[in-house]
């Protein structure tokens, strides 16, 4: 069964663009890895410091698979990270009705 995980990145105040830049390349490669269905981010227009993530994997293997592969290293852990005040997300069961 599919997971989806809904995600929120919140940058430190000047920090969204070390953000940004990083997900311009983690969001191909992600899209790219076999097990993942469905990747979107959006940027609140009105918080431009909160990135909001839309995930979907086809199952559990692939939502760990998505943390080990090098572009999550690189750029989510080795870029991204120390521009975030705060970070947090939900897996849920994607229902196929």
């Amino acid at each position: 069964m599919a997971i989806a995980v809904s995600a929120i990145w919140t940058a430190h105040p000047g920090k969204g663009d070390i953000v940004r830049d990083a997900l311009a390349n983690l969001v191909p490669a992600t899209r790219a890895e076999p097990g993942c269905q469905a990747y979107f981010v959006h940027q609140d227009p009105e918080r431009p410091t909160v990135f909001r993530f839309f995930e979907i994997y086809g199952d559990e293997d692939a939502v760990k698979a998505h943390g080990n592969y090098p572009h999550f290293t690189k750029y989510a852990v080795g870029q991204a990270a120390e521009a975030l005040a705060d970070r947090s997300h939900e897996f849920t069961t994607a229902l196929d009705l």
